[in-house]
């Protein structure tokens, strides 16, 4: 048994195989809308064979993007272009979802290739937000610390994008709280000074993020899952560590999340961090040993081999990948071939796809 091949079932939902598509930062929308662009782009990734694709981090609010050219869900006008990738998706045998998402502090910057500098509100850039007045680095704007009802308006943000992605006809969504956004920012204690109930402690440190999960929980159906994405340590002392993220697992879990992406990092801009393949691994590997929660593994997981022990192992029950996905749209299927895995390819492939 090949089991990357095995489908993956979540309430309602059945992932032909444990190979997902990360979400992936595009930065080619206007407005928060998406394009032709991501319908090829997310499309190719469903006819390679892919269980899940999910859609890179929508903002929930403009001021939740990290550049002005970032996807959006901001507005219902966003949902027929969303409606119209998912269900091309799905008639590839895919499953759809989408990564809601809000910059925080690091919002503001213009796109990768533009030069990835802060924008000034002469520039077309906006006021930064977060849960207190640090900057990320030197190198960017202090964001205005949010008061309360600032707070308020986040989670009321993220339900109507719920909203939304429901309406847009995904069968996922994935919250993200890492890689140093907003949700991530209130979690750990680097970037989180407040003296309220939304500071200090470890339970107020994710009081935001758990507010959220019951907002969006609250817009979806209940055979459609709900995943969270983390980064399961800071790598920097005093900040957030995989206990904390085992810790929280079992808060998720109690909330109604189906599965925890564990990924690293980003809080701050130097860390020292153990890159290599696979070195993200075993933070999924140890949130499922010691909660029972599924979960994702990703980084720096670039062959089918490597993909299979993980998942043949029972160190996390999906596959994220990212760049390797940006290299090889079909990587599923080319994985299928090397391990062994009998899958259907498309229709208009067929004559191609190699014997067994």
């Amino acid at each position: 048994m090949v089991h990357l091949f095995q489908p993956f079932i979540q309430r309602g939902v059945t992932l032909r195989n444990r190979l997902v598509i990360s979400p992936m930062c595009q930065y080619s929308s206007e407005n928060g809308f998406s394009t032709d662009w991501h319908l090829v782009h997310l499309g190719s990734r469903a006819v390679g064979g892919a269980g899940l694709v999910l859609l890179e981090a929508a903002a929930v609010t403009p001021a939740g993007r990290i550049t002005p050219d970032d996807l959006g869900i901001w507005q219902d006008e966003h949902v027929a272009g969303l409606r119209r990738i998912t269900d091309f998706i799905r008639t590839q045998g895919g499953a759809s979802g989408i990564q809601l998402a809000h910059a925080g502090r690091k919002a503001s910057h213009n796109s990768p290739w533009k030069g990835g500098k802060a924008l000034s509100p002469a520039e077309g850039g906006w006021l930064p937000l977060g849960p207190s007045a640090l900057a990320f680095s030197p190198e960017y704007p202090t964001p205005q610390a949010l008061d309360k009802a600032g707070i308020t308006q986040i989670v009321e943000d993220f339900r109507q994008g719920a909203r939304r992605a429901m309406e847009a006809g995904f069968e996922v969504i994935e919250l993200h709280a890492a890689h140093g956004y907003l949700l991530h920012e209130f979690m750990s204690p680097l970037s989180n000074e407040r003296t309220d109930e939304y500071g200090g402690s470890f339970e107020n440190r994710v009081r935001l993020l758990l507010e959220v999960v019951a907002a969006t929980r609250a817009e979806m159906p209940a055979d459609r899952p709900l995943w969270v994405r983390i980064s399961a340590t800071d790598w920097t002392e005093g900040g957030w560590t995989a206990d904390d993220s085992v810790r929280l697992a079992r808060l998720l879990q109690d909330a109604g999340v189906d599965l925890l992406d564990c990924s690293t990092a980003a809080n701050v801009p130097k860390a020292d961090i153990p890159v290599g393949p696979g070195y993200q691994v075993r933070f999924a590997e140890q949130v499922r040993r010691e909660t029972g929660l599924a979960t994702g593994a990703v980084g720096l997981i670039t062959d089918a081999q490597q993909a299979e022990e993980i998942v043949a192992s029972g160190k996390a029950d999906v596959v994220l990948l990212g760049r390797e996905s940006l290299r090889d749209a079909y990587f599923p299927l080319h994985a299928a071939h090397e391990l062994g895995a009998d899958v259907k390819w498309p229709e208009q492939y067929e004559r191609a796809k190699p014997k067994l």
